[in-house]
């Protein structure tokens, strides 16, 4: 009889509270629905929940989970642990009936305490380091909070805050979180991970985090940031990605002699030694996970560009810094054209004037031009749109010896050296966009000088964190007397003009690309990053900003709307690899509602019914 009974008792804990959501096991294969009442072929869906511990629960069937863990390990288990909103039936099955208060919270009474406490903090970085704890406790429910709050929680997890979250990473380090590979034996150190089936990894070498420069193994609170963004907003389920940091030692005399620095405390590797390393740690990730996407992140720009070079086109894989970043830029400028009212194919009709010519600034620039050619440009029509800057000045001829291919290919035959101004008062150019991390570059004449030039000029200052950024919204929209089209790297509040207009600046953010960008290489089973699968992705961001958004002065949309962006952005690769012969996991089914389908696969974070995995003997 008690057998029969703690039976009963599963049977109910398991189907009483019934929630749409996705199983460790796929993003959303092991979904089955049951309903109690059925109406001809139709499946009938229950209503919420509306009181007591079932609320915002639904009458939804969702298969349990089997675990080969049980009591305390449960509960130490980020990936599993509920916390407070165990119900009875799970303690008792699980073993751990009495290791919780007796009260129970469900995920939507957790949530309003997790918001109410991090909306008590003034501090950016505390807020952090409350949401981060939430994490390292709680996966599901942190990223459901960051799911229904997107738009409050992302410059918490990453730009602006993430910088001094890296800088403070040593200090505040709790708990494990990814891994840090350093020389030798790596094809052995993979298996260390506990998960099976890793789809994107994101990996730094702490080179050039954000503007900061070199903080080593402190970087890894950069891929963490990212990979949060892929859960929450791409729907990559969290079990599915892996941090890495690539310890190659640091060149920040700062770390060497902190007593308190957790990586190498010796100068980094360089030349072949630096390049065998890297080497080692993609063969040995691809050994155990033959189809995991790979994003490069917060490389030098020395190293960013060819280590992009060397793998592009042999492993799934691309360079955020670059690619990602001249994707997000290329949506932005089609939405600023949009919104002066001309068509994409304009684009080769602009003149360019690009602040930086380090990895981010030439991937923009190399963004751009493969979509004028992709437009009808030739090269030579297209090379000539460009005007790219560095500490020197105007990037020339002349400096050939010193500039790397990508930059050579945007060399000026006259005029190098100039400086920025010059440029704006000979060239007039209509964009003026900034990857320097040199806060306030972008004077006021040099703003006022190019809006005599434009009517509507296009200004980008992408630079980040905040104080990085080469102007502000405000200065911008004052500068030009409101008549600007205007985007940043870090996020600024709207901006009021003394004749009551107001402007709502919005985020060129690469979140906007790289969730949905990593979600339809994984799924459609891609062996590339193709460019056109970068620009059919800025394609789908630029057309997702509405009219009135671009009346409102935003050519960003809402980052309320990142999952459906995302949606539609992992579509249009799809699209693409289905085109190209790269979508070896995409069948005739799917395509008939590529919607449904990426729908059905995304990670939705809600609480799954638990069972041990037991073994019975008759």
């Amino acid at each position: 009889m008690a057998l029969i009974s703690s039976l009963l008792r599963q049977r109910s804990s398991i189907t009483r509270c019934m929630p749409l959501a996705t199983s460790l096991g796929s993003h959303a294969s092991s979904l089955r629905w049951m309903s109690t009442k059925e109406t001809s072929d139709e499946w009938v869906e229950e209503p919420d929940e509306t009181e007591g511990e079932w609320l915002g629960c639904t009458r939804r069937f969702l298969a349990p989970i089997s675990v080969n863990s049980r009591g305390s390990e449960i509960l130490n288990n980020p990936l599993f642990n509920k916390g407070t909103a165990f119900k009875l039936g799970e303690r008792d099955r699980l073993r751990f009936r009495g290791l919780l208060p007796p009260r129970r919270l469900n995920m939507h009474r957790q949530k309003e305490r997790v918001l109410e406490e991090i909306r008590a903090e003034e501090s950016m970085i505390r807020k952090n380091v409350l949401l981060e704890d939430v994490h390292d406790r709680n996966e599901t429910l942190y990223h459901r909070i960051l799911v229904d709050h997107i738009e409050e929680m992302a410059p918490i997890i990453y730009t602006p805050t993430v910088g001094q979250a890296c800088k403070e990473f040593g200090m505040r380090f709790r708990r494990h979180r990814g891994m840090y590979f350093y020389r030798g034996h790596m094809a052995a150190m993979v298996y260390n991970w506990p998960q099976k089936d890793v789809h994107v990894i994101v990996v730094t070498d702490g080179s050039r985090i954000l503007g900061l420069g070199d903080l080593g193994a402190n970087g890894m609170g950069i891929p963490i940031g990212k990979l949060s963004l892929y859960c929450a907003a791409g729907g990559i389920a969290p079990h599915r990605v892996m941090p890495v940091v690539l310890d190659v030692g640091t060149d920040n005399p700062e770390l060497i002699k902190d007593p308190f620095y957790l990586g190498l405390q010796k100068p980094r590797l360089r030349g072949a030694a630096y390049y065998h390393l890297v080497d080692e740690f993609i063969q040995a990730v691809r050994h155990r996970w033959p189809n995991v996407l790979i994003q490069f992140e917060d490389f030098s720009s020395d190293k960013a560009q060819k280590l992009l070079n060397k793998y592009r086109d042999q492993v799934l894989c691309f360079n955020d810094d670059i690619q990602g970043t001249g994707a997000t830029s290329l949506a932005g400028v089609l939405g600023g054209l949009r919104a002066k009212g001309e068509h994409p194919t304009a684009l080769g009709d602009q003149r360019i004037l690009i602040a930086g010519a380090g990895s981010a600034g030439i991937g923009v620039a190399q963004v751009l031009y493969q979509a004028m050619i992709e437009h009808g440009r030739t090269e030579e029509e297209a090379k000539n749109c460009f005007f790219i800057a560095d500490e020197k000045g105007l990037l020339g001829v002349e400096r050939m010896g010193e500039l790397s291919p990508e930059q050579a290919l945007f060399a000026r035959k006259t005029d190098g050296g100039l400086s920025l101004n010059e440029i704006v008062n000979k060239y007039k150019p209509t964009m003026l966009l900034g990857m320097t991390a040199v806060g306030g570059l972008f004077t006021e004449k040099l703003i006022r000088d190019m809006a005599k030039h434009c009517d509507r000029p296009i200004i980008f200052p992408l630079s980040n964190p905040t104080t990085k950024a080469e102007c502000s919204a405000e200065q911008a929209f004052e500068w030009t007397d409101g008549r600007c089209i205007f985007a940043s790297g870090s996020p600024f509040d709207p901006v009021e003009m003394d004749d009551g207009r107001i402007f709502y600046p919005t985020q060129c953010n690469n979140m906007f690309i790289f969730p949905g960008l990593g979600l339809g290489v994984t799924l459609c089973g891609a062996k590339t990053v193709s460019d056109k699968m970068l620009y059919v992705a800025a394609e789908a961001l630029a057309n997702y900003v509405s009219e009135d958004e671009l009346a409102q002065g935003k050519v960003f949309p809402s980052i309320k709307t990142i999952r459906d962006v995302s949606k539609k952005v992992a579509i249009a690769v799809i699209e693409e690899a289905i085109r190209t012969g790269q979508a070896s996991k995409i069948n005739q089914k799917h395509m008939e509602d590529l919607d449904a389908f990426v729908s059905r696969k995304m990670y939705d974070p809600v609480y799954v019914p638990l069972i041990e995995k037991r073994t019975i003997e008759i």
